[in-house]
């Protein structure tokens, strides 16, 4: 009896072994079958769109969205700095955004010459309204490092470190904002700091009357021989806040979020849930030589409605993930994004559907055009449109110095959503300027109704959801009163920017035969300014171009038929009623009621026209040649002057629009 009780037993025990090892198959092969059959594993983000950019123009001549307006946050000047500097710090890269307590709040890098040449910081700057920014703070400051030899590089004590993060703000599920910054270090600006070897990842607390928290790190780079013994600041667990703490834990558990840490880390240790950078095929990353190449770099992610994640990366990778960042499928190369080095982001936007903004380059290295397509079920995007028209020269050259719109970062999951139902992405300009665009949803290129603006039942410009605005720092576009009749609201154009220009677009409903009234009231124009108008078809050809003058309203002169110039009076209203005819390929104008021409001439055939701007400063939409990389000797940082003249405001330019 004893003996077959035992047996019983251990037959028992046996056959409980058994059902575990076939729950726990059966658990593994249910996931691999659900990572298998996901929708659009094979490639995760398919653009099916048949519209290509051309690379000769800096829109790609593509079609552009409406109600996108751009707002300079922080404007790079060398000799007349910020902040407190005694010298301007002139690379400014790789922003981050976050809402928390009806706040924007912007956290990008700054070095003070060029990119990964030290010294480094990282820097915040706040907004109520996503559009007037002040003063930025540093928020993680230079950090002195001791003598370092590490894999064949060798840094000598006391040399500053170099910054680079791929995450810059974290809110809490107990409410606090942290933000977060990465020290490393480039013994050269041809040495990478996100080689794996950098001291570690450092946070600290944003409080809400803006006061800063200590700084910690929160994670080692223990693999590369940093840790509490040989680092400057204290390790988060020594702190005695237990809110902070517990945000630091939050942070901590959540393998989706800290994805963003693994291109800095690169540790084996078990924190990741997978390596990114181990992709067959994919460019080797080098340790020693700064690349832009290889998978697992500057990732971010998405939930689809299935509540599957998207996970993107640099160079067209992304992966999709069933259970939050536990587990992901094959990280694959998207066939249909042409991205160029930069970054691509991706989410959701409030009106239920997805976006993704990048640079869809067909040279795979110019950062332009800067293009949003969107999806309905963040598998298959549709709809290349572009988000910005171009983009000002270089003002201060150096190495890795590329020109263009990049870096795009928007809100990630979990940090803020301002109200409205715009998108908010902010993104650096050359390398040295940081902006942010705030894009009307749902996101269109196409106007199909009637126009009959006034700016009656507007109170300030950021309620323009139609119009695309582009407003430098040293620029501004307001709704004032009209100073000729104080119950009427204008738009006002303000320009005192020596090398940008603001400007003012409307997208028009597409036609090829239509009548067009606007006014115009030049308050200021310094002498050697002006105001041009055009009317451009979908693609940005400029049959029609109109430029006003301190004296004078000229007329383009591809053809010789055009009218003589029109005196014009400074702050008085010029009523313009221009009739378009593409039949024709010509236009009509009268000024004040009086006909000034019946017929000019296109300047340049179209079909038909869809664009009205006004610009306070000439067309630069065309790529150069150093951008098309045929002036190939043309090395930023080697044997390019940086441009003289760009850090004091010029006189006023003032326009007046209704």
């Amino acid at each position: 009896m004893k003996v077959v009780n035992k047996e019983h037993k251990l037959k028992s025990s046996f056959e409980v072994k058994i059902v575990l090892v076939v729950l726990m198959v059966f658990s593994w092969y249910a996931k691999m079958v659900s990572q298998s059959t996901l929708n659009g594993q094979d490639e995760p983000v398919k653009y099916i769109g048949n519209r290509i950019p051309d690379k000769n123009f800096l829109d790609g001549k593509l079609p552009h969205a409406m109600g996108v307006h751009h707002h300079q946050v922080y404007r790079a000047n060398r000799s007349v700095p910020l902040a407190g500097d005694v010298q301007g710090w002139t690379y400014n890269h790789q922003p981050f955004l976050a809402y928390w307590h009806g706040h924007f709040y912007v956290q990008y890098l700054s070095n003070l010459y060029q990119e990964h040449e030290p010294p480094g910081k990282t820097q915040i700057v706040i907004s109520d309204d996503g559009k007037h920014w002040g003063t930025p703070k540093v928020v993680f400051p230079e950090y002195t490092l001791p003598e370092i030899n590490y894999q064949g590089l060798h840094v000598d004590a006391g040399m500053k470190s170099v910054m680079h993060q791929r995450m810059g703000f974290y809110i809490a599920p107990n409410g606090k904002l942290l933000t977060l910054a990465f020290y490393g270090y480039s013994p050269t600006p041809r040495n990478s700091p996100n080689a794996g070897n950098g001291l570690g990842r450092v946070v600290r607390e944003i409080k809400s009357d803006g006061t800063l928290g200590p700084i910690y790190f929160i994670r080692y780079n223990r693999h590369a021989g940093w840790n509490e013994s040989n680092t400057d600041y204290p390790y988060y667990k020594t702190s005695k806040d237990k809110a902070f703490l517990d945000a630091c834990e939050s942070l901590l558990s959540d393998k989706l979020i800290t994805l963003q840490w693994w291109e800095e880390d690169r540790a084996n240790d078990g924190f990741f849930a997978i390596n990114p950078g181990d992709v067959p095929g994919s460019a080797a990353f080098s340790a020693t030589i700064s690349t832009s190449k290889g998978s697992g770099k500057a990732f971010n992610f998405f939930h689809r409605a299935d509540d599957v994640v998207v996970g993107l990366w640099k160079n067209q990778y992304s992966a999709l993930s069933p259970d939050n960042g536990k587990t992901w499928t094959k990280i694959s190369k998207n066939k249909s994004l042409l991205t160029d080095g930069a970054k691509t982001w991706g989410q959701k936007t409030n009106d239920g559907k997805y976006l993704i903004i990048h640079n869809q380059s067909v040279t795979r290295r110019n950062r332009y055009p800067m293009t949003s397509i969107t999806s309905e079920d963040g598998h298959i995007f549709h709809d290349l449109l572009s988000l910005r028209n171009d983009f000002p020269p270089v003002r201060y050259h150096a190495i890795h110095k590329s020109p263009g719109a990049q870096y795009y970062r928007g809100i990630i999951e979990g940090n803020g959503n301002p109200p409205g139902n715009e998108a908010w992405v902010v993104y650096s300009v050359n390398k040295e300027d940081i902006w942010i665009a705030k894009i009307t949803t749902p996101i269109t290129g196409i106007e199909d109704g009637e126009i009959n603006q006034n700016f009656e039942m507007v109170n300030n410009s950021m309620q323009l959801e139609k119009w695309n605005l582009y407003e430098p720092a040293w620029t501004s576009i307001e709704i004032i009163e009209d100073p000729v009749n104080p119950s009427n609201k204008v738009l006002e154009l303000k320009d005192e920017e020596p090398i940008d220009y603001v400007r003012a677009e409307r997208i028009l409903p597409e036609r090829d035969q239509f009548t067009l009234n606007f006014k115009v009231n030049p308050i200021q124009i310094p002498r050697g300014y002006f105001l041009d108008i055009e009317v451009q078809d979908i693609h940005g050809i400029r049959p029609m171009r109109i430029h006003l003058d301190t004296n004078w309203i000229t007329f383009d002169h591809r053809y010789a038929k055009v009218p003589d110039p029109v005196k014009i009076e400074l702050g008085k209203w010029h009523a313009f009623s221009l009739k378009f005819n593409c039949k024709d390929q010509a236009y009509s104008l009268a000024i004040n009621g009086k006909t000034i021409s019946e017929k000019i001439p296109f300047a340049f055939k179209v079909d038909s026209l869809q664009r009205l701007v006004f610009r306070t400063g000439p067309y630069r939409g065309e790529a150069t040649p150093r951008l098309l990389h045929v002036a190939s000797t043309d090395t930023s940082g080697l044997n390019i002057e940086d441009i003289p003249g760009t850090e004091k405001k010029v006189k006023a330019s003032v326009f007046l629009i209704d």
